[in-house]
Parts: structure tokens; sequence; C-alpha cells
């Protein structure tokens, strides 16, 4: 009974510094960037219990396998048999049953937590979300908003109904914590409220093909007047640049993700940048040099692996669904990238 009262204590004491070694030393805490959203609270919670789980599970194994290997070594010259120890019933019992009920406590704690995080707002703002390689795009029904960037107010629920057009992405906020997959050919649903004004990024946290590393937008919490404020600016911007084709094929290309592989400002991204793009001289795979004209920005667009640009990898799929306005729109406004 004395070595168990000693590893009894030995076990609490450890598990106490572990636990406080983790914390105090930030391991534990600093893993997570801050709190942002209101779902952030309780999976934290969760997380901080769980660390007390495992200090305590460590301190567990550790001591009465370092208290044994001390106390109970064969010494120097012992050549006697081993004590024939018979099983213990009560011991088999208890560390079956006490484990059981960690288990289905934790399993409590767990569900609890995700039912914080999944709380439904019936106020709640609804915002498209289209993921495709290597771009996410963000739709404000009913204010003809299509933005490359993602605007929320602070302090009120926003779900995002999400789509893929092609691979499956997932979208996460390091600062939400809430994680959720886009899955080509359904909606799928992701609830936040933030918290804290501020500026965060989304990042794609599946693997989704070569540029993967860099799918990645803006995510900017503005206090609630300053989101009115961005709401009506954008949604004025988006009616006047409806009424022009350059305007038009802006927002097209952002409609269609273009933006996620082709940069306007000259910076090298997974296919060539538009910027000067039209009317140049384009040095093409097979080592011949082709205009940059509208019937080769057209044939481009809806079959661009037939003239593949010197350098880059053959990724572009076909947007063989635009309309010839449409293409038209996208020329005009690639016009005027100078």
């Amino acid at each position: 009974m004395r070595h168990f009262v000693i590893v009894g204590i030995l076990v609490v004491v450890m598990a106490v510094l572990t636990y406080f070694g983790l914390v105090v030393a930030g391991v534990a805490t600093q893993m997570h960037p801050i709190e942002a959203s209101l779902q952030s609270v309780s999976i934290d919670w969760l997380w901080h219990w769980e660390i007390m789980a495992i200090s305590f599970l460590f301190s567990l194994i550790i001591v009465p396998m370092v208290y044994s290997m001390v106390v109970f070594r064969r010494k120097k010259g012992d050549t006697t048999d081993a004590e024939h120890i018979e099983g213990n019933t009560t011991l088999e019992i208890t560390w079956t049953v006490i484990p059981l009920i960690v288990v289905l406590i934790l399993a409590y704690m767990g569900a609890y937590s995700l039912g914080q995080t999944r709380r439904v707002d019936p106020n709640a703002i609804v915002i498209k979300v289209k993921a495709q390689q290597f771009t996410w795009t963000f739709e404000y029904p009913n204010t003809g908003i299509i933005s490359e960037e993602l605007h929320l107010p602070v302090n009120q629920q926003v779900v995002l109904q999400m789509e893929s057009t092609d691979v499956i992405h997932s979208f996460w906020v390091p600062e939400f914590r809430v994680k959720q997959d886009v899955v080509p050919g359904r909606v799928t649903e992701y609830r936040i409220t933030p918290t804290l004004v501020g500026t965060y990024k989304v990042r794609c946290a599946e693997l989704c093909g070569m540029s993967h590393y860099a799918m990645e937008s803006l995510v900017i919490v503005d206090a609630q007047a300053d989101y009115t404020t961005w709401i009506d600016q954008q949604s004025k911007a988006a009616f006047e640049a409806s009424q022009s084709p350059e305007g038009l094929g802006k927002l097209l290309i952002v409609q269609n993700g273009c933006i996620g592989c082709h940069s306007t400002d000259g910076l090298k991204m997974a296919g060539p940048t538009w910027f000067e793009l039209y009317g140049s001289a384009v040095l093409l795979a097979d080592g011949s040099t082709v205009t940059a004209d509208d019937a080769y920005l057209r044939d481009s667009i809806l079959n661009p692996k037939a003239q593949m640009v010197d350098g880059f990898p053959p990724i572009m799929p076909a947007f063989d669904k635009l309309s010839d306005s449409d293409i038209a729109n996208i020329i005009a406004y690639l016009k005027t990238l100078k």
C-alpha cells in the first residue's frame, strides 16, 4: 500500500507540473492564435480540458514506469526468482470503469462544444462562397457584390454557403478555429460569429493542387457601421461596373476565379500575368510566338491547352460555358491592363 500512496502522490505532482509547464511555457496556449469568434471560446475551452487530461495520462504512465525501474530493480548479486503475483480483479475493474467514465465525460464535453459551435441564429447574414483552384470568391446576395475578400460584421452571425467547382477544398480561418470542407456537388454551411475587429486570412486546409499554398484571401471583420458603409460602396461600384463592357469583364474574372492563377499587376502566379498582355508577343511551349489579340485570347479561354504558354503547366480548365458577350467583356477588361 505504501508504494501505491507514493506513486499516487507523485502522479498528481507530475500532472500538475506538466500542465502548468505546458500552459506557462505557452506550448499548449500559443499553438492557437487569438480568439476572434464566439465559436472559438467553446473550442478553446475543450482544448484546455484536453491538455489537463493529457497531462494526467502522461504522468500516469511515466511515474509508475520510472518508479518501478528505480525501486523494484534487481539488486546486484540477486539471482532469485521474482515473486509470483496473481491477477487483481478489483484493480482490473477499476482501470476499466474509470477510463470509461472519463471517456463519457469527454464525449459530453465534445458534444457540448460542437453544439455551441453550430448554434443557429435565425437572423444570420448569408454570404455565398465559391472555391476553386486556387481562389475564393464571395457573393453577397441581393447586393450585386462579388468580392475577392470577405467582409464580416462584428458580433453578428454569418452563414457561409459554400460550393466548389472542381476538387475538395477546406475553409479555415485559424483565429475563428472552425474548419469546414467545401465539396464539389454539395453546398456546405459554415457558421461564424466574429467578435474581434481586424484583418485575418482564410486558407485552404485541404491539399487541392499545385498552388494550394497560395489559396488564401483576406477576411476583414468590420464594425457594424463600417460594414454597412462597405456594402453600400461596393453595391454602388458593382452597379456602375455593370454599365460598361470592361466593368462586366472585371466582375466575370472575379466571379469565375480567374484571379487565383492570373495577376493583373505583373506578379508571377500559377498562370501568365494579364498585365500588358493584350497586343504583346507570347512565347508558346513549342517555341513559336503568337500575338495576344482578340482571337488568341478567345481561344485561350475556350481551349487553353491548344496554345500553351512557355513555362506554365497545363492546368487551366476550359471556360466553354461563357457566352460570346462574356468573352468579349473579359477581353475588353484585359485591354485596360496597361
